[in-house]
């Protein structure tokens, strides 16, 4: 491999990993301060569960329902009232999901927390005062980062190939100053590898961080079938330009 490939597979575990995310929001009541299409995109971008359901579901578009249904969509609903003097914190916490196989990420354990606010993982998406109110219902349906950023399953990507500078890929203003890579083979007394002139990246160590709707192990699967899908598909196009090109030439 070499580094476009390398780099093509980063763009895929950010892009074209399938996931859930809240795509249709309905507000019903909101008295909050904060206005209708602030608090629809909050929604948009709370990550959800998507590993054990995102296989299941038919793309929005190949589905046959009108509007939304159970085969290619999950319903979420929230109803929140404050009647306390103290400010309720609306969290992810307080969504109901129609399928537990996807709820807010930061919703996985809850056996052992105790009541009250939820706990510093969830996610606020506003706050309100006595006398306050929102409720609305929402769809979310299955996705790709190419359409929408929400659909990322990736926080960050990034990759190495050179943790000893034998390719002189960057110059050390002063080496013995510049932290080493967790994936250094040099000794102690050592600041970088000898220059190698002919080197070409061989290894390449991948840093994926998920936003919890995916396993990193599940990205990096599915990233993998994704670009050998591409590769088969530029393949089979050729091979088919060129039988075309040798029929029309007999």
């Amino acid at each position: 491999t070499d580094l476009s490939m390398a780099n093509s597979l980063r763009r895929v575990f950010i892009a074209e990993a399938c996931t859930l995310a809240i795509d249709w929001v309905q507000i019903q009541q909101n008295t909050s301060v904060l206005i209708d299409e602030f608090l629809s995109h909050r929604m948009g971008l709370i990550p959800l569960t998507s590993d054990e359901i995102v296989d299941q579901l038919q793309n929005f578009r190949d589905c046959s329902c009108v509007d939304y249904c159970r085969e290619c969509s999950v319903e979420l609903t929230l109803d929140v009232r404050c009647n306390e003097e103290t400010p309720r914190h609306v969290t992810t916490r307080d969504l109901i999901s129609s399928n537990l196989k996807c709820i807010p990420a930061t919703s996985k354990v809850r056996d052992h927390e105790a009541d009250g606010d939820g706990s510093p993982d969830d996610i606020l998406i506003c706050k309100l005062r006595k006398g306050q109110h929102l409720k609305m219902k929402m769809y979310a349906r299955k996705g790709f980062a190419k359409e929408h950023n929400k659909w990322s399953p990736c926080s960050a990507v990034g990759f190495e190939y050179d943790p000893d500078n034998a390719l002189r890929h960057t110059t050390y203003p002063v080496a013995k100053d510049w932290p080493k890579s967790d994936y250094s083979e040099l000794e102690e007394d050592q600041d970088q590898a000898p220059y190698e002139v002919f080197g070409k990246p061989e290894k390449f160590w991948y840093n994926l961080e998920s936003v919890g709707s995916l396993k990193p192990e599940s990205i990096v699967l599915t990233g993998i079938q994704v670009l050998k899908k591409k590769l088969m598909d530029v393949q089979n196009h050729y091979t088919n330009e060129i039988a075309k090109e040798a029929l029309y030439i007999g």
